[in-house]
């Protein structure tokens, strides 16, 4: 079945986008926010990435694996940056972005 195929990239993508979001709107309420800019834009490209592996996925989608690929690079992106600030949500953020690379990289590979 396609769908458990995708299972685990699916969940760690809609995890991903659910805490990107999450760190974006966080950071935009930070004190320095402009110190935090290149966090929300990274964080809003990877939930978009992250959505659009997860569309294609399910569709069981011929590249979705191609899709997943770019995403991993966003993933990583976006965990590298997160990484750099000294709060919690970005340090949740990294840590999923980091999980979720992993499960698309697999993907994109399989």
């Amino acid at each position: 079945m396609m769908e458990s195929y995708f299972k685990s990239c699916i969940d760690a993508c809609l995890k991903c986008i659910e805490v990107c979001n999450h760190c974006a709107a966080s950071c935009l309420k930070e004190d320095d926010v402009q110190m935090m800019v290149r966090c929300i834009q990274l964080d809003l490209e990877c939930a978009i990435m992250c959505n659009t592996a997860v569309q294609l996925m399910s569709l069981g989608s011929e590249r979705a694996g191609e899709v997943c690929g770019i995403c991993a690079d966003v993933c990583r992106a976006c965990a590298s940056e997160c990484s750099k600030h000294d709060n919690e949500h970005c340090r949740l953020c990294a840590d999923a972005c980091a999980y979720c690379a992993e499960q698309c990289n697999m993907m994109a590979i399989a």
